[in-house]
């Protein structure tokens, strides 16, 4: 589990093909304190280390077919900046929303605005891939990045960013045509199943 406070950004160095499944090599400052099975979010997907060179500071984590279907791992290249955040410590401050780690599906950057000191940015989504729902001032994980949700419609949601967010994530990459991993609010999900149940049982 993760808060969507994203520590660092971690580099892609190396990316390996096997069968189905990909091996990508990262490289991030903290690196020579991962140890072997351990969880990260990546962009706000949740995969595990399977390997550590801690002299170099680099990783490697698998992504199987699935994964690479439903985020944007795919789009992933030797160079790519990657937001990232270790799982969640219980004594802590939680500063941040419940993020899963568990990517509901991609979204693409359509607009981006410079708003003098901060910036909005706009997305659109399939709303017929379910769990699709937002809500304004709602929780929003876009990237692994913990947000709030300024305006919502089916299919569509905007987010603004502050200067220290736009720095140290990936959001300074953005442009319209990116594609992003999104991650709805779980509570605002369970609502929605609960909600569609019912309305099925009325029929």
């Amino acid at each position: 589990m993760f808060t969507g406070i994203i520590e660092t950004t971690a580099r892609v160095v190396k990316i390996e093909k096997e069968n189905t499944n990909y091996h990508f090599t990262l490289e991030v400052p903290f690196g020579d304190e991962l140890v072997i099975d351990q969880s990260m979010a990546h962009d706000g997907c949740c995969l595990t280390v399977v390997k550590v060179d801690k002299e170099k500071k680099q990783y490697v984590v698998t992504a199987m077919d699935e994964t690479m279907l439903k985020t944007n791992l795919g789009t992933w290249h030797v160079g790519t900046e990657v937001n990232v955040e270790r799982s969640m410590r219980m004594d802590g401050r939680f500063d941040g929303h419940i993020v899963q780690g568990h990517v509901d599906q991609t979204a693409t950057c359509t607009k981006v605005i410079d708003d003098n000191g901060s910036w909005r940015f706009y997305f659109e989504y399939d709303p017929k891939n379910a769990p699709s729902i937002t809500v304004p001032k709602g929780s929003i994980s876009i990237n692994g990045v913990s947000l709030t949700v300024v305006d919502s419609e089916p299919g569509m949601f905007s987010v603004a960013i502050i200067p220290y967010t736009f720095q140290v994530t990936n959001f300074h990459n953005f442009k319209p045509g990116t594609v992003v991993n999104i991650e709805f609010d779980v509570f605002g999900k369970y609502v929605q199943r609960l909600l569609e149940q019912y309305m099925a049982a009325q029929k």
